[in-house]
């Protein structure tokens, strides 16, 4: 698939969103080039009228909702949303997530956990029998790095999808510091037999901030393909 033609799915499945989205409603913003769409495409009704309330899930997403004429709240001013609608970098039939490739995914899980409901946009590449093939974001305080990585390789070894990780870096060259400050570690574990266990021991590490298994957050995934736009519900 070339990478006009993944654009193209993405901005169908971010449309499909759209028809989600009632005026007054609290909405969640999701961040990544998917969810960018959404914002652009929603920015266009925001513009023609449409009121609602917006929380970012990112400091990119912000600047671009406000580019496109959005005026933001927070989750101090608004504590509960109605919807979040945000992109994916897999997809599982149980629509159990890996999300954070883009770096956000800190604020994306607090920001989906406090809305009533989550919708997922993605093209049907991200579609996968089981998580694992995207390498799985981990966000970690800097202070006991090695530490900290130490004790993840045990735990993903007992989870039974041992792999490399590899700590994030930018463009520039320079370890990928997340918007609150925090490093990435990516692990590349192939395939991971029971998302939920491992999400559960991950999060009991010290030094782990959070991780990006999305397990029984998300209630819908709108998925574009050549054949058209599919709507996938939470069982």
């Amino acid at each position: 698939m070339s990478t006009k033609d993944a654009d193209n799915l993405k901005r169908a499945a971010a449309a499909r969103a759209l028809d989600l989205v009632e005026p007054g409603m609290r909405l969640g913003l999701g961040s990544g080039s998917t969810a960018n769409h959404f914002v652009e495409l929603l920015g266009e009704r925001v513009r023609a009228g449409l009121a609602l309330t917006a929380v970012a899930s990112s400091e990119a997403t912000q600047a671009l909702a406000e580019k496109h004429g959005m005026t933001l709240s927070s989750l101090e001013e608004t504590p509960q949303l109605d919807l979040t609608i945000d992109g994916a970098d897999e997809v599982a039939p149980d629509l159990s997530l890996i999300k954070g490739g883009g770096g956000a995914l800190l604020r994306e899980k607090i920001v989906a956990s406090a809305s009533a409901r989550m919708v997922v946009i993605v093209d049907e590449s991200k579609l996968v029998d089981v998580l694992g093939r995207f390498p799985l974001p981990i966000e970690v305080v800097p202070f006991g790095f090695r530490a900290t990585c130490g004790h993840i390789e045990q735990v993903v070894a007992q989870a039974g999808c041992p792999g490399p990780l590899r700590l994030r870096h930018g463009r520039d060259g320079h370890p990928f510091v997340t918007d609150g400050g925090h490093l990435i570690v990516d692990a590349a574990l192939e395939r991971i037999p029971d998302p939920s266990s491992l999400a559960a021991r991950l999060a009991e590490i010290p030094g782990v901030v959070e991780h990006g298994l999305f397990v029984g957050i998300a209630h819908t995934a709108i998925i574009a393909s050549a054949a058209g736009v599919k709507v996938l519900q939470h069982k």
